[in-house]
């Protein structure tokens, strides 16, 4: 019997679809599941959906709730994360807002690259550290399994500062294989692929159909309006460098210098600027959002049934050994040659009874890992901010980030980071 732990399982909708994945595996349906979050309402939610779902199927699961994450970390043997840290989204809308209105800098997602990202990182990474040396102490054979953003930072300051075993997981690859199909107008149960990078800025190296190279269809999907302006961003920066990254549109127009800074390229590429007014729109409608997540529970589906996540499918691997291939966020232990070495990657990892291990891929094509490179400075500078407690570090994060240097001098960078760590500075870490 596997004793899970889910930290932020008040997450609305994505706690009950990962709870569902995993007692939908006969082999785990005698897990004791631990539903942690600090806000009680959400966390309920996540809870009588759970209990619901063990009694209509009949199954002997165990399921708890609760504030705190103690009590559900002693023993046991995975430990799901997917957390955000602030007072609903006022961060964000800080994160978003401040650099528009100080400096003019424009930004699509804010949550794993760019200034959102690294003011993301600095608020995260901390409380992060603190699920995983509590793990080290309660649970340290326990794999963690991270959802929580900005994932690249996160890992890299995980595997560095303690001795957990841990994978970041994300929705990228699963998602945008099934993209390309559609397309491509292929059987995607048929299509075979591999990808690797970084988080968000994977590529498909390889990309077929029974032996057939697909990547000559997919530059005839170039050609198609109506196919492009689905991704326009990714099927620019395709056109232009040869392979297709994982992660959309939005995200892809930050991990790059050649939209954002460029109004009439956003509005060519389809891509709207993220504004604080959104974020404060969110957070008026949040009490009408649990109120429609609780009604959303009440009619969900009660039938057991698998999502395209990963986690439930590494607990079933370990606890049967049952190998099987995820795409997992790992430390790159010479993976990826041509890229920094301990920096965090996203690659194909074969997952057995010995856990999540990361397969070799050797050098990516040297234009993808210069472009993951550029990125892979900005993570790494911020993780060090965090762990040397470095304020001058967050500056050159900023710096050498490329969306944020595409937009703004030095000095702007300056004033704009002196605003945030200010303004949120209730949820900065020590910075010396």
């Amino acid at each position: 019997m596997a004793k899970i732990a889910f930290i932020g399982a008040g997450s609305l909708g994505f706690g009950r679809r990962l709870v569902r994945d995993i007692i939908s595996f006969p082999q785990l349906a005698d897990s004791s599941i631990h539903l942690v979050d600090p806000n009680q309402e959400r966390v309920a939610i996540t809870y009588d959906f759970v209990s619901r779902l063990i009694e209509h199927n009949h199954l002997p699961t165990k399921v708890f709730q609760s504030a705190t994450r103690e009590a559900a970390l002693d023993g046991a043997d995975y430990v799901i994360a997917s957390i955000r840290v602030g007072n609903n989204l006022e961060p964000e809308r800080l994160d978003v807002q401040i650099p528009y209105e100080t400096a003019g800098l424009r930004q699509t997602v804010s949550d794993t690259v760019g200034i959102g990202g690294i003011m993301k990182g600095l608020r995260t990474i901390p409380v992060m550290l603190d699920i995983a040396r509590d793990m080290e102490v309660r649970c340290p054979e326990a794999v963690m399994l991270n959802y929580t953003n900005p994932m690249a930072m996160i890992m890299w300051a995980i595997h560095q500062a303690t001795s957990i075993s841990a994978v970041g997981l994300c929705h990228s690859v699963q998602g945008t294989s099934k993209q390309l199909s559609n397309y491509m107008q292929v059987d995607y149960e048929q299509m075979r692929y591999r990808t690797a990078g970084i988080n968000h800025m994977a590529w498909f190296l390889d990309l077929s159909l029974s032996g057939e190279d697909l990547y000559p269809r997919l530059k005839d999907c170039l050609n198609d309006p109506e196919i492009f302006k689905k991704d326009p961003v990714r099927f620019e920066i395709f056109k232009h460098f040869g392979y297709f990254v994982t992660e959309s549109s939005r995200h892809m127009a930050e991990y790059i210098p050649y939209v954002m800074p460029h109004v009439e390229e956003m509005e060519r590429l389809d891509q709207p600027l993220r504004t604080g007014e959104a974020f404060a729109k969110q957070n008026t409608t949040r009490q009408n959002r649990i109120e429609r997540a609780i009604e959303e529970s009440k009619s969900a589906s009660l039938e057991l049934q698998k999502s395209n996540e990963y986690a439930a499918t590494i607990i079933h691997a370990i606890e049967t050994d049952t190998p099987t291939y995820i795409y997992g966020n790992v430390c790159n232990t010479g993976l990826i040659t041509n890229l920094l070495d301990r920096c965090c990657v996203e690659v194909p990892c074969l997952v057995n009874r010995v856990g999540v291990q990361g397969c070799y891929v050797g050098d990516l094509p040297l234009q993808c890992a210069s472009l993951c490179q550029s990125n892979v400075g900005m993570q790494g500078l911020t993780v060090q901010a965090v762990l040397a407690q470095k304020r001058e570090y967050v500056y050159h994060s900023a710096m050498v980030d490329p969306n944020t240097a595409s937009q703004l001098t030095l000095p702007q960078i300056r004033t704009v980071i002196d605003q945030l760590l200010e303004a949120q500075k209730e949820l900065m870490p020590p910075l010396g």
